[in-house]
């Protein structure tokens, strides 16, 4: 047990790093924190207030600090034992709690990919939540983000109950969907509340 009890202190130190709040900081003496309208310390933001070159930069380590953990507890634990739902999900909560930045988390999208990424050979989650973004973005389009963002949670945690094993696997991605959603909410209480509409993708001819 204290094999599972490591990883997850692991994934929730490494989760607790905060990437776009760091860098921007060092790099350019910027807070994009400060400077975007949802307080949001994530890769958008970064992209959009640091430039391209350090947007790239932190969502790859945005994606790693969920990899690595749980890709390297996967070679070492079970599975399919209960606490792996914890080692899955603990980068996610450690970016949405962190520990070195109290009370100043983020949405943990990126993060919540690159647990999933760490899955690896079993690519399903990923891809489940990667075709459900963009779903709700591109075809059957959902504003705003808040609501894109916890439609495409719940649909990947509808999915999970119903297709995937083992059921460590599945209370683990039914955590990261929570945690995300949770945090959406959070930060849509601080900002001002956006019309929600739904349209389909129109072809041109």
């Amino acid at each position: 047990m204290q094999r599972y009890y490591f990883f997850i202190l692991l994934g929730y130190l490494s989760g607790s790093i905060l990437f776009a709040r760091l860098i921007p900081k060092y790099w350019y003496g910027i807070d994009i924190c400060q400077l975007s309208d949802d307080g949001n310390p994530g890769s958008f933001n970064a992209f959009r207030h640091a430039g391209v070159r350090a947007g790239i930069l932190i969502l790859c380590l945005e994606l790693a600090k969920g990899f690595f953990p749980v890709h390297l507890a996967l070679k070492i634990l079970n599975p399919g034992n209960r606490l792996f739902a914890f080692v899955l999900a603990a980068p996610v909560i450690g970016h949405a709690f962190p520990l070195f930045h109290p009370g100043k988390g983020g949405k943990s999208i990126a993060v919540s990919f690159g647990c999933l990424l760490g899955l690896y050979p079993n690519l399903r989650p990923v891809l489940a939540l990667a075709v459900f973004y963009l779903l709700f973005s591109l075809v059957i389009i959902i504003e705003p983000h808040l609501v894109r963002s916890v439609v495409t949670y719940v649909c990947l945690s509808a999915v999970s109950l119903r297709s995937f094993q083992p059921r460590s696997l599945v209370s683990g991605i039914l955590i990261i969907s929570a945690v995300v959603i949770l945090r959406h909410i959070i930060k849509a209480e601080k900002g001002e509340k956006e019309p929600v509409s739904i349209r389909l993708l129109r072809r041109h001819r």
